[in-house]
């Protein structure tokens, strides 16, 4: 197990790959021999009321927003890259304020096995998602 960050960052669905770019422009999302590791929750809504000072008016009514999803990625703790992911989420997000969560966890790694013929690994399974 190795400490990590796990940062979470929510988005209208249509902006996730654009912010998930800049991220692994200032970030290379390792875990073991691969890079650009996350994972996106499916789609659900964002409830808001805009309040004065926002860039769109006060308003009173409730806002609902549909198709919102949640990206997830781990971080080595290190504050100049968390800072740099940070920056750069908030550089191509569509929110002024977006929401972003990091949280202290632990991850693990692989155990460095050669079980390559291991029936149970996803390269020895057939499926679309490959495709």
């Amino acid at each position: 197990m190795q400490p990590m960050w796990l940062i979470m960052f929510q988005a209208p669905q249509e902006d996730i790959d654009r912010i998930f770019d800049a991220v692994t422009e200032v970030a290379p999302l390792v875990q073991g021999k691969t890079d650009r590791n996350g994972y996106r929750a499916p789609s659900g809504f964002e409830y808001y009321r805009p309040r004065e000072g926002t860039p769109t008016g006060s308003e009173d009514t409730l806002r609902k927003r549909p198709h919102v999803d949640e990206m997830r990625f781990y971080l080595p703790r290190d504050p100049d890259q968390l800072r740099a992911v940070i920056e750069a989420i908030y550089e191509v997000h569509s929110y002024y304020e977006p929401v972003i969560t990091v949280t202290e966890v632990l991850r693990s790694l692989g155990k460095g096995l050669d079980d390559q013929d291991n029936p149970h690994r996803w390269w020895n399974k057939k499926g679309d998602w490959k495709t």
